[in-house]
């Protein structure tokens, strides 16, 4: 088994042995509050855990620099129970980040099932109870959010404790405020463009669709997971650098990535159902090129329907095939392929560890070649 594989199955059952000790809390509280207990967990259930990755290969590359043939596998107990709690913890906030983010955009599917606020909602119709079901699932996600959130930040400093450095803590601790706040400014920029870019030049849209990635998803998805890992382990401000200029833009292509699955992508793969940015009208980097690219009618046409949450198949299609047409999808591809090799590059010669470093170079591929 390897070393990746083992690390999941760790936070795994981390993750519910936090959840079991938390549920009979809520549950001594009152019966009602079970769902919310219920939800967390089946959120938290599988997925592919890249943040939690990088932040343990992060840590392994401080952690064995030097002294791979000392180092051995990893077992658990001892410093390694810390970084387990510490990407758990990285989990918790996403998943709490998550359902946040279905509430913004009025998704109704994650992951392939309901959606956090569609779960109450059908609760709500189930048992039968007075009101707005709608209303009722919207505040419970609210709420279901907010609580994996605490939990998080809960599991975050359980983590801490069991390292014994007080500036590793420190730096930790530090990286992790900075990523909730990154991610807090590049959510509320993403949600903004949707309204703003009509105000504003369109040579300035591309520029701003990339800010979005930057602190939405490129630093919370990869930089940061990276730098509290290498933090916990001691990382020299060499390390970090060379971590920063890996990390930053493996996450831009990540996030690249994603947006194409966004627009093309097959709902039996990504949960999603095909064309949902086109719908919840994402002003990503692939709209700003198509936009560039498309002369004025299409331009027109394709901000008359992007956004309008009601678009049907056939207008979906037409969407998707002005966004090909346009060129855009292949100017993507290179900018995810650029970066990919930009990130790559700067693990050559890094003061890290070899191992962790060749890991560091399977786990760029593997989350930037997901298929659409």
């Amino acid at each position: 088994m390897s070393e990746s594989i083992r690390f999941v199955d760790l936070i795994q059952s981390r993750i519910d042995g936090f959840f079991d000790a938390r549920a009979s809390i809520l549950v001594s509280i009152a019966d009602e509050l079970s769902p919310i207990a219920a939800f967390s967990r089946d959120f938290l259930s599988g997925g592919k855990r890249f943040r939690a990755l990088f932040c343990f290969w992060g840590w392994q590359a401080v952690r064995t620099t030097g002294e791979e043939a000392a180092s051995g596998p990893v077992t658990a107990g001892g410093p390694l129970d810390g970084v387990v709690s510490v990407a758990s913890a990285l989990e918790l906030f996403h998943a709490a980040a998550l359902v946040h983010d279905d509430l913004i955009d009025n998704s109704d599917t994650r992951r392939g099932k309901p959606s956090a606020h569609r779960r109450f909602e059908h609760l709500h119709e189930q048992e039968g109870w007075q009101g707005s079901g709608a209303s009722f699932g919207t505040g419970a996600a609210t709420l279901l959010g907010d609580y994996l959130l605490i939990l998080s930040d809960e599991l975050f400093d359980e983590g801490l404790t069991q390292t014994v450095s007080a500036s590793a803590r420190r730096s930790a601790r530090a990286e992790f405020n900075r990523m909730r706040l990154d991610v807090t400014a590049g959510q509320y920029l993403d949600i903004f463009e949707e309204i703003g870019w009509a105000g504003r030049p369109d040579a300035d849209q591309l520029a701003r669709a990339e800010r979005v990635i930057v602190y939405k998803s490129a630093k919370y998805s990869i930089e940061s997971p990276l730098l509290i890992g290498a933090s916990l382990a001691g990382a020299t401000v060499g390390q970090l650098d060379a971590l920063r200029r890996f990390g930053l833009p493996l996450g831009i292509a990540y996030q690249l990535r994603d947006d194409l699955l966004g627009v093309f992508g097959d709902a039996d793969v990504t949960g999603k159902p095909s064309g949902d940015d086109l719908r919840e009208g994402k002003r990503t980097v692939l709209i700003a090129l198509t936009r560039q690219a498309v002369p004025a009618g299409a331009r027109a046409t394709l901000d008359e329907l992007l956004g309008d949450p009601d678009l049907t198949p056939q207008q979906i299609e037409t969407l998707q095939m002005t966004i090909r047409e346009s060129g855009a999808v292949e100017k993507v591809e290179r900018m995810i392929a650029e970066n990919v090799d930009r990130a790559i590059e700067a693990l050559d010669g890094a003061p890290l560890g070899a191992a962790a470093r060749a890991q560091l170079r399977d786990l760029a591929v593997t989350v930037t070649r997901r298929t659409y």
